[in-house]
């Protein structure tokens, strides 16, 4: 949610001024004020980068004045009318009162590429923060019109402009810029940086309409004070980074144009290191360098919020040159460890955090040399684990954990079988690489696997029940058990998978899991002869019968420490050509068709939640509901 005082200061002003802009809106064709506005602003904005320079705190603060009014009608605009009705509004002809030509000069482009170069060009200092901030907040509602329609659009005038035309050359740069705003995390200035000056008698009528605002809502619309939003939230220490991130990702997911793809996105798919000194190839545009290490480590530190993980995902499985950079980090731990919080408090995030977070962990899974590194990072006391003290465990084994851990929940809880699939998946990509598994996790492997066989009897006596009372009477139509049957004897065969790649190709890695085969040895009895499940049976149950034969020549009452002991043996005199080979497990992440619909919403449900200084009345919202924003 929004920070509920900042939230309630900008529904008040959104309530104190709507009658005003909406007089605005009705009058602007004859009075074509909407557009001199904007022609004062974009005549000061020439001017923006020297003032920075000599700063010039009242040219700036005016400036940022007049584009926080222009922002606010913006949005009333938005809410009110088509987008075709909206560029007429932008096309207005100063020479003609009221009236509408296809000669006119065309603001709404000229204003885009206004605000591009702003957000690009001008410098950030204390005293420009705000109206960068303002600036990158403003293209976020010139985009907004997607709220207000159900279908995701796929042709609109303010996208056409962005991927053409003057705007075009700025793709790379406004990437770039957006991404170093993610990466800075630069925090508002503190207050009494900026020098509010009081009206004179000087600076014509834009002056005297920003500064009577001002004067009453300068700490509304400047985000509840300058500073004081980063000691209200802590959670969002940097407004400009947040708001950076989100018109990012809503750029990166608008809809290819008819004749071309989305620019922000082949920008986002192609950039490279810095240190990389390979020249890009002729075939990729809008390729720029910023700085990975420095990219990771903002990753790393933010991948408590929604919208960073979705930047994970979108540069994980988009970007190539970040993909490999990342597999070759020898920290991955600190970008894994932020991933398996979100999955282990999953009753705290909301579904799609945690979905982004699970297809991170497959689409990493893809990489065999991630599969074997993180068996060989131990880690120490991992306190946000509760139900069991970890003193000492490897981050493979931790992964394992929780991603079971999630399965469990799912099971009793949200009973979605694309994230069952996942998690499974995930394991399975592992599961020739396991090593040296924690006792714990190996005890979890065999337990989710009791988990799944007790679920399986108990659907497989209900059908059998119901079947009996079929017979008995014909009236009622049975409920058909088979699907559920269907469903579970395919995870129950995935993890029997899982096992036995394990046990296939790195038997002698993992005592643990052995042991454990043999503790709850009983459980695997049922499966021999099944159908479904005989052939892959075979591996687990020669394994067990192998080792129970040497445990039972060993002699009774064995602590754990011999068993282990005769197991480490045991695995030197196991013949490996008995094993029986079957293909390797690997699933890789294959985005749904047409991804758009599914990420388009989660992503304006994003802003709408978090963007800073901006607010929809949700009753106007068309594209999601408020439950699932």
């Amino acid at each position: 949610m929004k920070n509920e005082i900042h939230g309630t200061e900008l529904k008040l002003l959104e309530e104190a001024t709507i009658s005003v802009c909406k007089s605005l809106v009705e009058n602007n064709p004859r009075t074509g004020n909407l557009a001199a506005l904007i022609k004062v602003f974009l005549s000061r904005t020439k001017e923006l980068k020297l003032s920075a320079e000599c700063e010039n705190h009242i040219f700036i603060w005016q400036t940022h004045n007049a584009l926080f009014i222009i922002c606010c009608l913006l949005k009333i605009f938005i809410c009110e009318m088509s987008e075709e009705e909206l560029h007429l509004h932008f096309t207005y002809e100063e020479k003609s009162p009221g009236s509408y030509s296809s000669d006119s000069e065309d603001l709404l482009e000229e204003l885009l590429c206004c605000l591009m170069q702003l957000i690009t060009d001008t410098p950030l200092l204390d005293i420009t923060y705000e109206i960068s901030l303002e600036a990158i907040s403003t293209m976020v509602v010139f985009l907004s019109c997607q709220l207000f329609h159900k279908e995701v659009l796929r042709q609109s005038i303010s996208h056409k402009y962005l991927m053409r035309g003057p705007c075009l050359p700025y793709t790379s740069k406004l990437v770039k810029t957006l991404l170093y705003n993610f990466i800075r995390q630069e925090k508002p200035p503190p207050p009494g940086s900026h020098v509010f000056p009081q009206q004179s008698d000087g600076g014509g009528l834009l002056y005297g309409l920003a500064s009577g605002v001002a004067t009453g809502l300068w700490t509304v619309f400047t985000l509840g004070g300058v500073g004081s939003k980063a000691a209200a939230s802590p959670e969002l220490p940097s407004p400009l980074a947040n708001q950076s991130l989100l018109l990012l990702l809503v750029l990166a997911n608008l809809t290819d144009a008819p004749d071309a793809p989305n620019p922000y996105r082949q920008a986002i798919m192609s950039f490279k290191n810095t240190q990389d000194s390979s020249s890009f190839p002729s075939s990729i545009p809008h390729a720029f360098q910023i700085n990975f290490n420095s990219l990771y480590t903002a990753l790393c530190e933010q991948q408590m919020s929604d919208q960073a993980t979705l930047l994970l995902y979108t540069l994980l499985h988009q970007n190539s040159n970040v993909r490999t950079y990342m597999l070759a980090r020898t920290d991955m731990e600190n970008l894994v460890l932020p991933i398996l919080e979100i999955l282990y408090h999953v009753e705290e995030r909301n579904s799609h955090h945690v979905y982004m977070a699970l297809i991170i962990l497959l689409i990493l899974t893809e990489d065999d040399g991630f599969n074997r590194s993180i068996h060989e990072v131990i880690l120490k006391n991992i306190t946000w684990y509760s139900e069991r003290v970890l003193t000492e465990i490897s981050l493979g084994s931790l992964l394992i954990l929780v991603v079971i851990r999630t399965i469990q929940y799912n099971m009793t809880r949200t009973r979605d079988k694309y994230l069952h699939t996942n998690c499974l998946a995930a394991l399975a990509n592992m599961s020739a690489q396991f090593r040296s598994l924690h006792q714990y996790a190996a005890q979890r492997i065999i337990s989710l696997f009791s988990l799944l066989s007790k679920k399986h009897n108990k659907v497989l006596e209900q059908a059998t029940q119901s079947l009996r009372g079929s017979l008995s009477s014909s009236d009622v139509p049975p409920p058909d058990y088979a699907q559920d049957l269907n469903v579970i004897e395919e995870v129950i065969r995935m993890m029997l998978e899982i096992i036995n790649s394990c046990l296939t190709n790195s038997l002698h890695h993992n005592p643990n899991l052995v042991y454990a085969l043999l503790y709850k040895r009983d459980l695997f009895e049922q499966f021999r002869t099944h159908p479904s499940f005989e052939d892959i049976m075979q591996n687990i149950d020669l394994v067990i019968t192998f080792f129970s034969a040497r445990l039972l020549q060993a002699g009774a009452e064995l602590s754990v420490e011999r068993v282990l002991e005769i197991i480490k043996q045991g695995v030197v005199a196991l013949p490996k050509d008995r094993l029986k080979k079957f293909p390797e497990l690997k699933f890789k992440y294959v985005e749904e068709e047409q991804p758009e619909e599914f990420f388009i919403p989660y992503v304006w449900s994003l802003v709408y939640n978090s963007a800073v200084g901006l607010y929809w009345n949700p009753q106007d919202i068309q594209l999601f509901t408020m439950d699932s924003s």
